[in-house]
């Protein structure tokens, strides 16, 4: 019946998984056998056939904990079924035998390995997380992770989990401002979430001032709340909410921001399993913000220092200072309340903007915060006259057109540009001489541009003109005066001594600046003025404008230099054409012509160049609970005359990062601590493989942001309690997270206690109070439960001894009988015994020194024996 059974069910699970009957059947042999978990029972598993005569039965021994049996027909098979576990297997000897139950065959050995399946549902470490994140944090901030986990095989996908929100609540727009990392369950920040947590108003403090404490609240609301009433503060409603919302910070599961419904679902597929558990956030404020762009008029009369703004740590205990990043006059301050001041009048013309760098540190000069930058613009006033350029010179041809422009009056205004104090007009007061007409000249009142306004300039009679000009802006006003002087026509062009310079070689590694060659033109215009004065332009071979012409004013030469800097690979030649131009325009019908024109080749000469980096610098932010394995950063330089090269780092003194010399990759190949150091800095080199294997380098700054990963520990474990006076034990906590991640603390006994209770003190400590005494002196261990800041902590063990207590305060201890004393037998039978032993050791020292002196006499010599 049974066999019938066991194939009929053999058949069902064969056609189900579809495995043939013939997988299910084979001789006795040794074999390892696969067997899933919690299966259905009797469970075949698979049926041993034997090749002997004679075989009448079958039997199994080993490992079966009764759950595995074999049938008389070979039918190895479960009565019930089996449970997975790590490297579970089940060892057993299967053997046929007679039907006098004699072995005919076997025994051999089978193997039985439990195959998980996917019956366990993930588990979250808690029911509730709980954490905090600051308003206006970075998108992508990590600020805290949940925890799940999965009974089935982890080396399968039945025993591996990805996280998802499966909600937000308030979600606002169908909007998530919160995301998770799908392996790790880090919660972050989305774009979204940064630029729309905002956090509930709270209460703000001052150094010095105590989070939560009601003698702070009661002088914060006596600051704040006017009129003041005859009611006492513990009955004023305004008073009682202040205090709500402060011991909201101290417990915020009662009331979070957020509520996100975190599921996490093992990858089992199609019959994939999953558990949710829900995650309190509360958005803290952010008190450590820039304020707005501060404008202050320049020279302003006031009384200094003057107040300008003021800037708050979120740790009420930061030391505050100010710097600067230009070396220049610094009239700024900051006190320790972090009220910024300036302390004297500033002047726009020295500076229009200065950038503060606001930085809160603790007492040791540790820093609390990140260095916040603070804008000041200085607004100008109308203090400066306009000034004119003395001594200048124009030149006018005779037969200048009416219009033309001679030139721009050279006047300007120190205040800021583009602004009314700045702003200038210009008119003509006086024109000397006034032949051939008073009114030769004209000059525009905006731009100050000056223009021909008659004809018939005659050099013969009047070879130059002075002009007075008045320029005022709306306050101030001046006078300028310039020389115009009337020149010849111009009708000749400027020639070229050569007009091909031939080839010049230069380095490519030349410096800015570096004089490539000389050229010279002449003109046979009347000399010194603008139609004979030459200028020298690039007109074709330069497309980068590396290159420049400098002309020599006295001697009408042009310096050929490097104008910036050259690259081998962007340009190997230069063939250039220079063309040679007067200021003055040519007469009606001359143009310039080859005459005009030179060419000049330069080539450079290739130089070996180091690697160059896409950046000289990089910052880098990092949680410092990041996956191992994960890349930080990705360094790329390239070799600018194409060279294979490789990257190396240096630096990492604790050997948390490794840098791949091919791809750039910097990964972390072990576990970061911003405990132990907040800053790595490494130097990161490229350098070439081949030649002469030249570097270069790039600086990189990795910022290691804090996760909670500390929670907070007793810094003493143990204590007595005086029953006289029954004095509360101080208990104090440490935890090396910073902020949001520290204190405050909160302290709690795991369960309700008739004996003891606890009461918070400061951020760090709390008092345990012994509520009533007992009867005789006691030692307890109290299970006192501290959470930090976000929630994490751990239930810790306090010992008290409550004793009866001298007068000075220490536990009185009783004389105890010890049973290693005896009585007043034992003590002389042990003092006979010594003395004996003294006796006969002197009894042993007389029969010697006496046989040594029997000695002495028989050789004649004197014996004096002494003791």
């Amino acid at each position: 019946m049974r066999g019938a059974r066991l194939l009929h069910l053999t058949l069902l699970v064969s056609i189900a998984h579809g495995i043939g009957l013939e997988d299910k059947t084979g001789l006795l042999d040794q074999k390892v056998l696969d067997v899933p978990e919690v299966t259905p029972v009797p469970y075949p598993i698979y049926q041993f056939t034997s090749a002997s005569e004679g075989v009448s039965s079958y039997h199994v021994s080993g490992e079966t904990e009764g759950k595995i049996a074999i049938s008389s027909d070979g039918w190895l098979y479960l009565e019930r079924p089996l449970e997975w576990s790590p490297e579970k297997k089940h060892h057993l000897e299967i053997e046929a035998r007679s039907a006098e139950g004699e072995t005919v065959d076997g025994p051999y050995s089978v193997v039985l390995q439990v195959v998980d399946v996917n019956n366990n549902h993930p588990v979250f470490s808690e029911s509730q997380f709980s954490g905090r994140v600051r308003e206006h944090s970075p998108a992508g901030f990590a600020f805290m992770q949940v925890f799940a986990s999965d009974a089935d095989d982890p080396n399968t996908v039945n025993g591996q989990l990805k996280f998802s929100i499966a909600n937000q609540i308030p979600n606002p727009e169908n909007m998530f401002y919160f995301g998770i990392n799908p392996d790790s369950g880090e919660i972050f920040i989305t774009e979204q979430g940064t630029a729309s947590l905002k956090a509930r108003p709270a209460v703000t403090y001052s150094r010095g001032e105590v989070h939560g404490s009601p003698d702070v609240l009661r002088k914060k609301f006596e600051d704040y709340c006017t009129p003041k009433n005859n009611i006492p503060l513990e009955n004023n409603p305004f008073y009682t909410c202040v205090e709500r919302v402060e011991r909201r910070q101290v417990n915020f599961l009662m009331d979070p921001d957020y509520v996100l419904i975190v599921r996490a679902e093992d990858l089992g597929d199609p019959n994939a399993l999953s558990n949710t558990a829900r995650v309190n956030i509360a958005i803290i404020q952010n008190l450590w913000v820039s304020p707005v762009p501060i404008a202050i008029k320049e020279n302003l009369e006031e009384e200094y220092p003057m107040y300008l703004a003021t800037v708050r740590s979120n740790d009420p205990t930061a030391l505050y200072r100010l710097v600067q990043k230009e070396k220049l006059s610094f009239p700024f301050t900051i006190n320790q309340d972090g009220d910024i001041y300036a302390t004297g009048p500033l002047d726009r013309e020295e500076k229009n903007m200065y950038i503060l760098v606001a930085i809160a540190e603790d007492e040791h000069g540790v820093e609390l915060e990140k260095p916040l930058e603070i804008i000041v613009r200085v607004e100008d006033v109308n203090d400066n006259p306009p000034v004119c350029d003395e001594g200048a010179v124009f030149e006018v041809q005779e037969n200048e057109p009416i219009g033309n422009t001679i030139g721009v009056l050279p006047a300007h205004d120190s205040d800021e540009e583009n602004t009314l104090n700045s702003l200038l007009i210009y008119t003509l007061l006086n024109q000397t001489p006034t032949h051939p007409s008073e009114k030769m000249f004209t000059i525009d009142q905006v731009n100050g541009e000056i223009k021909v306004a008659n004809q018939n300039f005659e050099r013969n009679k009047v070879s130059q003109y002075e002009l007075t000009f008045k320029v005022n802006d709306q306050l101030y006003s001046t006078e300028c005066k310039i020389i115009i002087k009337v020149i010849d026509i111009n009708n000749e062009i400027p020639v070229f001594e050569k007009k091909d310079y031939g080839t010049y070689s230069v380095p490519e590694l030349a410096e800015v600046g570096t004089t490539l060659l000389i050229i010279k033109a002449t003109d046979a215009d009347d000399p010194g003025t603008g139609s004979s004065r030459v200028e020298y332009h690039i007109s074709a071979g330069d497309p980068h404008n590396l290159l420049a012409i400098e002309t020599d004013e006295a001697t009408g030469a042009g310096r050929v230099y490097i104008a910036r800097p050259l690259d081998y690979e962007l340009q190997s030649v230069f063939n250039l054409q220079i063309d040679a131009r007067n200021p003055e325009p040519l007469i009606e019908g001359l143009e310039y012509d080859e005459n005009a024109r030179a060419v000049v080749v330069i080539q450079l000469v290739d130089v070996d160049e180091p690697p160059v980096f896409e950046v000289d610098s990089l910052n880098v932010n990092v949680p410092e609970n990041i996956t191992v394995g994960t890349v930080i950063m990705k360094a790329e330089a390239k070799d600018p005359e194409g060279k294979t090269i490789k990257l190396k780092m240096l630096g990492d003194e604790l050997n948390w990062l490794e840098l791949d010399a091919d791809s750039g990759e910097l990964k972390t190949k072990a576990a970061l601590d911003r405990e132990t150091v907040e800053q790595i800095t490494l130097t990161v080199i490229a350098y070439e493989t081949e030649g002469d294997k030249q570097e270069g380098e790039m600086k990189v700054n990795i910022h290691l942001l804090d996760v909670n990963d500390n929670y907070p520990k007793l810094q003493w474990k143990q204590n007595f309690i005086c029953m006289q006076d029954m004095t509360p034990l101080t208990l104090t906590a440490v935890d090396k997270d910073s902020d949001p991640y520290g204190e405050p603390f909160t302290f709690s006994i795991n369960r309700k206690s008739p004996n003891f209770e606890i009461k918070p003190v400061d951020g760090t400590s709390a008092k345990l109070i012994l509520k009533k005494k007992p009867s005789s002196d006691q030692n307890v261990s109290v299970p006192i439960n501290i959470k930090d800041n976000a929630g994490m902590g751990i239930t810790q063990k306090f010992d008290v001894r409550i004793c009866n207590c001298t007068k000075l305060g220490y536990c009185y201890m009783e004389p105890e009988a010890h049973g290693w004393k005896l009585g007043m037998g034992s003590t002389i039978g042990i003092l006979a015994g010594i003395f004996g032993f003294i006796v006969l050791s002197m009894v042993i020292v007389m029969y010697r020194i006496k046989k040594k002196d029997q000695t002495r006499a028989a050789d004649g010599g004197e014996t004096k024996a002494m003791l």
